[in-house]
């Protein structure tokens, strides 16, 4: 419902931007109804309730602080410390910048954990015998396939890979794309430009992709979508199991590569796999289960816990291991890419291969390429490719004060290290000199120390004011869309609503637009608001609205006369008989 009516401030799937630069993304931004600016080559999404950008890590970091407040209320204590999981194919600098968004957060991040790994983790507790398990996870943004060897209290995760542009939101979107050109197709109208339009779509669309992992065929039903000159008009497309499973079938097929490249950095074969596990919701899609089954040739799959709630398990497991209250497993996780350094003419020189056990430590000796030369930069990569400029840079540092000698005389030693939160540092030494320098790779495109202690600074100053504005701000864009939408809604109604109700409503619609007009210019001199003035004359309309609304609506019927997408009533009408399946909840319309 948010996301319908304040389209321009409500995000999702921020995790597809945090740590990364614009364009890595820019294919993807014009799918979402909110804004993603590019800010000298950063990521910003772009917020008008608060006329400024934020950054991924700062919408993340809200997340976060939601997830304390609800956990501090369920267990009544404070709660300081957490432990984050992460796709396991997210690079150092992602990984950067989920640990800021903690710290943002107000929280100590104890550990960066791999998504795969913690599940392993939820399922592995009892076992006692060595064995092979894939994992495969296919979340809503991204989808990562983890191949480890578990018994004996030891957790080890031999290979990884996985696709950080793949999951469950691509899948919805091929249903938004869908219905959008069916839409312009028989209306002629492209609702791709109405914000509103396109996140009540997309709410409709991953309805319709849940219904279809237990039906045939689902209804994708939007009512009063927008309006022409002929009235309104409606969404009401039917969109069956086979027909989904064709438009995403380029989507299926992009599941399989990373299945083989696993194996193949492992060195092993299907027939060594003993158990699959599947973890994110997407993995319910059954096209996508008919796959898995082939790759894997049906393997048994272990099932027993929910795919959405494994990762958070065994996260909650991990955190029990580091406070000491749970017996400690032994977990060895891998770094996702290859990390090096540029050498001369571009090419890229491996300091720690991927697949490496983490912690890991990894050191490369190397020289100038000048007589006289008296400093190196060292640019920090990662990627599989073997030219630097087909690699991500994570970072640059210079080591000056190198003694003038001939090329190829002085030895520099260049260290790369990886803590267990897969954070890494790189670090530089002259043996000549004893000289060094070390950096810790922090994505420069993204929120530096210094932003993050001032953020969590000013978070800590100001939180009841920001309490305070939040509420303000939550009203007057309540009451502002409320006169909006009235307006519309009597305008393009006409004569379909009754007069006494027009008469009633009107009167309350003039009090509270005059005082969203006059909050609005004191808002703007700095003056005081009486906003209690402004709830109540909000509380009201709404309360007529809602009187008005079963006369009006109940007139209304959908194109074609066409049934909705709701279960006929029972026989005997409302009071009894004709008994119920009990099959589905159902919601009460706002």
């Amino acid at each position: 419902r948010q996301a319908a009516l304040n389209p321009h401030c409500t995000y999702s799937s921020v995790k597809r931007f945090i740590g990364r630069k614009y364009d890595e993304v820019a294919e993807e931004v014009s799918s979402f109804p909110y804004k993603v600016m590019d800010a000298e080559g950063k990521v910003r999404l772009d917020c008008p309730a608060l006329g400024r950008q934020l950054a991924p890590e700062e919408v993340s970091a809200h997340v976060l602080r939601k997830l304390r407040q609800d956990a501090e209320g369920y267990l009544d204590a404070k709660v300081e410390k957490a432990v984050i999981t992460v796709p396991a194919y997210f690079d150092a600098t992602q990984r950067q910048a989920t640990k800021a968004a903690g710290k943002i957060a107000g929280l100590e991040v104890m550990r960066i954990v791999n998504e795969p790994t913690m599940a392993a983790l939820a399922y592995g507790l009892d076992q006692r015998n060595l064995s092979i398990i894939l994992i495969l996870d296919l979340g809503g943004g991204t989808y990562d396939v983890s191949l480890l060897e578990m018994g004996d209290g030891v957790v080890e995760v031999l290979a990884t890979a996985g696709d950080t542009h793949l999951g469950g939101n691509d899948f919805d979107r091929r249903i938004v794309d869908w219905v959008l050109n069916a839409f312009l197709t028989r209306e002629g109208i492209d609702l791709r430009q109405d914000p509103q339009a396109l996140s009540r779509i997309q709410e409709a669309s991953e309805r319709c992709k849940r219904d279809l992992s237990q039906l045939d065929q689902a209804r994708i039903s939007v009512p009063f979508v927008t309006a022409d000159e002929n009235g309104p008009k409606h969404i009401d497309e039917v969109l069956t199991r086979e027909d989904f499973s064709q438009m995403c079938m380029d989507l299926v097929m992009r599941l399989g590569e990373p299945v083989l490249q696993v194996l193949m950095d492992a060195k092993l074969k299907i027939k060594d796999i003993g158990e699959v596990v599947l973890v994110g919701g997407a993995c319910r899609i059954p096209v996508v289960q008919r796959l898995f089954a082939e790759i894997t040739e049906h393997k048994p799959v272990n099932s027993a816990i929910n795919p959405e709630e494994v990762v958070a398990i065994g996260a909650a497991i991990q955190a029990a291991m580091i406070a000491g209250e749970a017996e400690d497993i032994m977990l060895i996780d891998v770094t996702p890419l290859t990390l090096g350094v540029e050498t001369q003419g571009g090419a890229f020189s491996p300091v720690i291969e991927r697949n490496t056990a983490i912690p890991a430590k990894g050191t490369r000796f190397f020289t100038t390429s000048e007589d006289a030369q008296d400093s190196i930069e060292v640019v920090v990569l990662q990627g599989e490719r073997p030219l630097a400029a087909d690699n991500k840079r994570l970072d640059t540092f210079r080591l000056d004060g190198i003694p003038p000698a001939p090329a190829g005389i002085p030895k520099i030693e260049v260290t790369f290290e990886i803590d267990i939160n897969g954070i890494l540092s790189v670090s530089a030494k002259d043996w000549a000199t004893r000289q060094q320098q070390k950096i810790t790779v922090a994505d420069s495109q993204d929120v530096d120390d210094i932003v993050v202690e001032n953020t969590i600074q000013e978070a800590r100053d100001s939180w009841m004011a920001d309490e305070e504005r939040k509420d303000v701000l939550d009203l007057m864009f309540s009451a502002q869309c409320l006169v909006k939408q009235t307006h519309d809604n009597l305008e393009d109604l006409g004569s379909k609503v009754p007069e006494d109700a027009r008469q009633t409503v009107l009167p309350r619609l003039s009090l509270l637009e005059k005082a969203v007009q006059r909050a609005e210019a004191a808002g703007e001199a700095g003056s005081s608001v009486d906003y209690q003035e402004l709830d109540l004359l909000t509380q009201d309309l709404r309360f007529e609205l809602m009187r008005m609304g079963p006369r009006v609506w109940g007139k209304q019927i959908a194109p074609d006369n066409a049934p909705g997408p709701a279960k006929p009533r029972p026989a005997g009408g409302a009071a009894g008989g004709g008994g119920s399946d009990g099959g589905d909840d159902l919601e009460e319309p706002s």
